[in-house]
């Protein structure tokens, strides 16, 4: 975005023929000789009597669809622009979001890139669009950073420096401290990474207290090889984004705070590597958690649900207004969904509704998922209270969501969503890499909730 006053207007076609007709004919043969079709994302430069462009044209059927004008900063010729047509507030925010979604570049390790400009909207809201894309670009930064530079350690930072920015506080349980506070789950998973990426919980707090509790959880998995149940060398490619769940609460965190929503905001995240060393939890070990239950790991690569358990336990035991828990915690929601979906698993009917019409109206959309409980006996353990995945090879992401719902018993209102949180290429608005999916859908939900 920009306040630069000289700036080359951008006309929005959707009718390119009833357009064409009401222009002199040397704007209308030029823009038949270009071949311009007014697709969503096409533009049209049209020269002026001395050969400079006079103003642009862009396609655009739907004015509120942000990813409709996603493409333009990167198709236009270097500059700064403004839109002539008179945009209402949802249009004008929707053209200066998906602007700022269209020039995103992952700039930490030097990459850099000039895109086109454009002046603010004059209906546009723009602090709400600008905490929307704040958060989004905190997630993708923190999900595409590899892990060399994105352990449990640098999470917590940029917790911390959130909070900081904000206002809010955090809260630190480090390495061995989780088992004399009571998180011996997040501690079994992360304790084969050594010191240098020891296991924590990070808490953070913001808002006043005797507003509505809302509580996020976001699963925290910095890199994931699979521990002793090791991943092949093509399935470690993506698993930088297994904290993803973590990255997306945060960029959830931001666009909520810095909308100033009336809410007691609190954040939990498990943040762990999953390693192999000589004090990994092994197959078959029974693991204690901060609920009492008692869990049979059947494969050290569904480590997430294991750390989660303990976070959604102490979650749950303020029995908040909502809680929401985001992870990239199965590849069978990909398999039933694909990547560009998130399953959402939900207790409560009305909240799921008011999620699903948030994400449509948004263009972040979900696919609610069925807590189908009779597929909880696929769970049971003859030595231990659950065990941590199926005992069969189908329905993955249900037992999965019903295995952390065995430590949600006192919150009425509880959503899960299984996320993909990556890009695997690259579209208008949405590059590949790393991508806090759902992140917007549920600012919005929440923000029809609670701001009132």
């Amino acid at each position: 975005m920009t306040q630069t006053p000289s700036t080359l207007p951008i006309t929005l076609v959707d009718d390119l023929q009833a357009w064409l007709e009401s222009q002199q004919p040397r704007v209308a043969n030029w823009v038949k000789q270009v071949d311009f079709q007014a697709k969503p994302g096409d533009v049209c430069p049209i020269p002026g009597a001395d050969g400079t462009i006079e103003q642009v044209l862009a396609g655009c059927q739907d004015r509120e669809n942000p990813y409709q004008y996603a493409a333009l900063p990167q198709r236009l010729p270097p500059g700064a622009y403004h839109f002539a047509d008179t945009l209402t507030t949802a249009q004008a925010n929707a053209a200066a979001l998906g602007w700022s979604l269209g020039s995103y570049v992952f700039r930490r390790y030097g990459k850099s890139q000039t895109f086109a400009t454009l002046r603010w909207p004059e209906a546009a809201e723009q602090e709400r669009v600008q905490a929307i894309v704040d958060g989004v670009y905190l997630g993708r930064d923190l999900i595409t950073t590899p892990a060399n530079d994105m352990g449990p350690a640098q999470l917590a930072e940029a917790a911390v420096a959130l909070a900081d920015k904000h206002g809010a506080e955090v809260s630190l349980i480090v390495g061995d401290d989780l088992l004399a506070q009571n998180y011996p789950a997040v501690h079994a998973v992360g304790r084969a990474a050594g010191p240098a990426a020891a296991p924590r919980l990070i808490d953070l707090t913001w808002g006043q207290a005797d507003h509505p509790k809302v509580t996020l959880v976001g699963k925290g998995v910095c890199f994931d090889s699979g521990g002793l149940d090791i991943k092949s060398a093509a399935g470690m490619l993506l698993m930088k984004k297994d904290m993803g769940g973590a990255a997306t609460v945060l960029a959830l965190a931001q666009m909520v705070m810095a909308d100033r929503l009336p809410i007691r905001l609190r954040v939990l995240i498990p943040a762990v590597e999953n390693s192999v060393s000589g004090n990994a939890m092994r197959p078959l070990d029974v693991l204690q958690t901060r609920k009492g239950l008692t869990v049979e790991v059947g494969n050290t690569d569904a480590e997430g649900r294991l750390i989660l358990s303990d976070a959604l336990a102490e979650a749950d035991s303020e029995k908040p207004d909502l809680l929401i828990d985001f992870a990239t915690l199965t590849g069978a929601a990909r398999v039933a969904l694909g990547t560009e979906l998130p399953a959402l698993y939900a207790t409560d009917d009305e909240v799921a509704d008011a999620i699903l019409s948030a994400g449509l109206q948004a263009h972040d959309p979900l696919w609610r998922m069925p807590l189908h409980t009779p597929y909880r006996r696929h769970l049971d353990s003859q030595v231990a209270d659950i065990h941590n995945i199926s005992k069969g090879s189908y329905g993955g992401s249900i037992t999965a969501a019903l295995f952390l719902k065995e430590f949600v018993t006192h919150t009425t209102a509880w959503v899960h969503i299984d996320t993909m949180a990556y890009n695997l290429d690259s579209r208008p608005g949405k590059p590949a890499g790393g991508e806090p999916i759902g992140a917007r859908a549920l600012a919005a939900m929440l923000r029809a909730r609670y701001r009132k």
